[in-house]
């Protein structure tokens, strides 16, 4: 994941001229009657971007140090740091405005395009109240802990925060523990649902100043696209994925029935979401013992072969590193080993949900995250070092192009890395000795899709959810109401309780909570299986595309560099053709990775269909 990194998004509040920092862009920024010219658009593009960039550098250290050591203060030092470049790049933006209908050349063109897709409050109370809002949810997330009730005769319960919570949901076979464990995380939230509120206010304050419609047409925006256009697409790339999911839905809700019985599992509509083995229902990996087909051969378990092995936190991150490594990048720099997070502090919390760190817009990169030697584990560093790479390749390019081509490109980097983590590719790296025949796919595939295919509608409806916030069609009083709607009609998942007075279970969620845009996650796994199926088409592979892993393959490593140095220079699709010679985002590649496994749970579905007749 990336974090809130203010030089890499626009979510930005100016403040009145007498509280800006001095610089050359706040000069800039003065009304001027004179008509523009293009050299004078040039020098405030200039000024702007070097005075943008200094000030964001500030905030994200500020920010990394809040989420390592998560007091009052860090969050009011976070706040400032946030304040003041939000301020600056607020004014920026407005007077960016000045510039719009120059004939500029095409880098200076999409230099003023992205300081323009900001979001401007005038007003320096709001301004400080928005930095301040952002920083206290944050921090209330990372400091959430579920502190069960004592039973008579028994002693008070040790608070959980949501890392306990979450394995309970993992690996708990019972239904009360697991509603309990559920409702627990999710009754934290509605204590920073009057700040989400507040918030929203604000930030669509901002975003109507600018001439958008309210905050979340401004984030659709960003896609080198129109707002209802960008909407339309994200549509159409979920009917494509829909299928597949329905059909891995019903086979979950058939083998859940057997385990779990009638009582607790319907025999249609939505599946009870704390039985789904994940806090959100957003993937269902760890429902694979129950789902695995019957005829699974226990192949060779990377988790326990890594607890076996006593797997450091640091040797997880040096087999990511040679990953990339291996596909002709250079090794991560020294300075990342010495300054990086990579396990749980015993002495304070911090934010322990993955991610990534760019923190100087040259080669000071870091990860912050809580390694546990597990296979999710493996699999989510080698995903955090591609943001990392992406961070490196770009950066030469001037600071309003160190970003990725949209933020789907970022979050699908490392994850398209991470398909090529088969058992070939442990074999090579001396992680497993053997490599099952291709006849024993079908319980990868579902793995896989349990975690990938499940994921494709919430990944969806969070912003979809969002976006009727944002534009007024969703009041704070039906927030729950809502968040429910779209996950009965896109998930597939039901409430394992009524809906709770003036809850807030969207915010449950740390993406709701940080004010992180979601959609990035969902094009993330469409652009994950368009770049694998092209890179192993690079390659040379034409065996299946589940069985293609590009380690040590320079050819495809170099197609794969030529798009990361592209960096935000060119429009995504210009980026996306640079890798797979198509400028359409595709999610066929994704039914073509799925298409024996989908082909089984068709054929499994009919034969559970008899089988459950019998348990009504």
């Amino acid at each position: 994941m990336r974090p809130f990194q203010p030089r890499l998004i626009a979510l930005l509040v100016a403040s009145c001229a007498a509280s800006m920092p001095a610089g050359a862009a706040t000069k800039a920024a003065t009304t001027s009657t004179a008509k523009p010219t293009v050299a004078e658009a040039q020098r405030f593009i200039a000024d702007s971007e070097r005075d943008l960039d200094r000030l964001g550098l500030d905030a994200g250290r500020a920010e990394w140090v809040a989420e390592n050591f998560i007091t009052l203060d860090t969050e009011t030092l976070t706040a400032q740091a946030n304040e003041q470049y939000l301020g600056l790049s607020g004014a920026v933006a407005l007077k960016a405005g000045r510039y719009k209908d120059l004939k500029l050349p095409a880098d200076d063109a999409r230099k003023l395009m992205l300081l323009r897709q900001n979001l401007v409050l005038s007003d320096g109370a709001d301004r400080a109240a928005y930095a301040r809002l952002a920083a206290s949810m944050t921090g209330a997330y990372g400091k959430a802990k579920y502190c069960p009730p004592a039973t008579a005769g028994a002693a008070q319960p040790a608070c959980m925060p949501l890392g306990e919570l979450e394995k309970i949901l993992a690996t708990s076979h019972d239904p009360a523990r697991l509603k309990d464990a559920w409702l627990g995380w999710h009754a934290q939230s509605p204590a920073y649902k009057g700040d989400y509120a507040k918030y929203v206010e604000l930030s669509n304050k901002g975003a109507r100043a600018m001439g958008f419609a309210d905050t979340g047409a401004l984030w659709r925006s960003r896609y080198d696209m129109a707002p209802d256009a960008f909407a339309a697409d994200m549509e159409r790339l979920w009917q494509q994925v829909r299928p597949l999911y329905e059909a891995l839905h019903t086979y979950t809700r058939y083998k859940l029935r057997q385990a779990y019985g009638p009582a607790n599992v319907p025999a249609s509509g939505p599946i009870p979401a704390h039985l789904l083995g994940n806090m959100w229902a957003q993937s269902w990996d760890n429902l694979y013992p129950l789902l695995k087909p019957a005829n699974d051969a226990k192949g060779e378990d990377l988790t326990a072969l890594l607890e076996e092995r006593k797997t450091t936190a640091v040797e997880m991150t040096r087999y990511a590193e040679g990953f990339y490594t291996s596909l002709g990048m250079r090794k991560l720099p020294q300075t990342f080993w010495e300054r990086s997070l990579l396990t749980k502090p015993r002495d304070r919390d911090v934010v322990c949900h993955a991610s990534a760190w760019d923190l100087d817009g040259k080669d000071d990169v870091r990860v912050k995250m809580c390694i546990t030697p597990t296979a999710e584990d493996f699999r989510t560093i080698h995903h955090e070092l591609g943001h990392l790479y992406y961070d490196l390749a770009y950066s030469t390019q001037p600071p309003l192009f160190k970003n990725g081509a949209n933020d789907g490109f970022h979050e699908a980097i490392g994850d398209t890395v991470a398909l090529s983590i088969t058992p070939a590719y442990l074999k090579k790296v001396g992680l497993m000795k053997t490599e099952p025949d291709p006849s024993q796919d079908i319980g990868p595939l579902l793995y896989t899709a349990l975690q990938k295919v499940a994921f494709m509608p919430f990944a969806y409806m969070v912003d979809k959810w969002r976006w009727q916030v944002y534009s007024g069609q969703v009041k704070p009083a039906d927030y729950d109401k809502a968040w429910w709607a779209l996950k009965e009609q896109y998930q597939g998942v039901s409430r394992p309780a009524p809906l709770a007075a003036d809850g807030f279970d969207a915010g449950a969620k740390f993406h709701v909570a940080s004010d992180t845009p979601y959609a990035r996650y969902f094009l993330a796994h469409v652009l994950q299986f368009q770049f694998h199926r092209a890179l192993c088409r690079e390659a040379g592979d034409t065996g299946p595309l589940n069985r293609c892993s590009i380690y040590a393959n320079k050819k495809a490593g170099a197609k794969f560099q030529q798009m990361l140095e592209m960096g935000t220079s060119k429009p995504w699709p210009e980026a996306l053709k640079a890798v797979t010679g198509e400028e359409r985002l595709d999610a066929t590649a994704m039914l073509e990775y799925f298409a024996p496994l989908k082909a089984w749970l068709d054929a499994q579905n009919k034969q559970l269909a008899v089988t459950d007749a019998q348990l009504k």
